[in-house]
């Protein structure tokens, strides 16, 4: 509801209502517009003024669309912690006999990789330098690469590409792995799916199936936890 476009557009007496809306959320869905202005020392044209540059026609509209806000604010606070349910159905996928042949078999490549390139853009790139960094403490050099740009002159043919993405459709990691393809190097893809676009261009792929979560529809809060875990049982069967 109140959006950076909005709060760019409001002026100091209009901020003053903003900040008294959110300090006092509970109380604003009750009050009358004399009220609201008697609380925070404006006038009620100031408000009109600020319920139009939130996107409402008047201050009946304002109250009706706040109180939505507040409703799927609250629900989202509330969203609950299914992420052990996930994690559960996880860990049963991997110990069966196929997913664990589809691990050995990527093991075997790293083994015998002599050079190991982590890519990813966002958390996933935060979890390519912890591969890279774990990786390297056990033995087996590695590095992780977070400009898409980075450029690539000479084949490849002894490095092995470790292309994280949640979804797999992330723009970025798509090209720098078909670029390296491209100077024959060999790509695993980690992705939360087998149908994705990174996972068909890879010579290798292991996905994880857990529920997609954003917050605000913007902030993927997607568990992780199976990435680090495929990571780290890579790793320690390389030991």
């Amino acid at each position: 509801m109140f959006d950076y476009q909005s709060l760019q557009t409001y002026n100091d007496l209009e901020m003053l209502v903003y900040s008294y809306i959110m300090e006092h959320k509970k109380e604003v869905k009750y009050m009358t517009i004399r009220e609201l202005a008697d609380a925070v020392h404006v006038s009620t044209s100031t408000i009109l003024r600020f319920c139009k540059k939130t996107g409402c026609d008047g201050y009946s509209e304002f109250k009706v669309k706040f109180k939505q806000f507040l409703t799927e604010d609250k629900k989202e606070k509330q969203l609950k912690d299914n992420g052990t349910d996930e994690i559960m159905y996880f860990l049963h996928t991997v110990t069966s006999t196929e997913y664990e042949e589809r691990i050995n078999k990527v093991v075997a490549q790293i083994r015998d990789a002599r050079l190991l390139i982590f890519i990813g853009i966002g958390t996933s790139g935060i979890l390519g330098k912890y591969g890279a960094r774990y990786f390297s403490n056990i033995g087996k050099y590695a590095q992780y690469i977070e400009d898409p740009y980075y450029p690539i002159h000479e084949d490849m043919d002894s490095a092995i590409i470790i292309a994280l993405s949640e979804s797999g459709e992330t723009q970025q990691v798509i090209q720098m792995a078909e670029r390296f393809k491209r100077h024959n190097a060999r790509i695993l893809s980690i992705t939360n799916g087998s149908s994705c676009t990174l996972a068909k261009i890879s010579d290798f792929h292991l996905s994880y199936f857990v529920g997609h979560h954003m917050i605000h529809e913007e902030y993927n809060i997607t568990s992780q936890v199976p990435v680090i875990y495929l990571l780290e049982t890579i790793g320690r069967r390389l030991i």
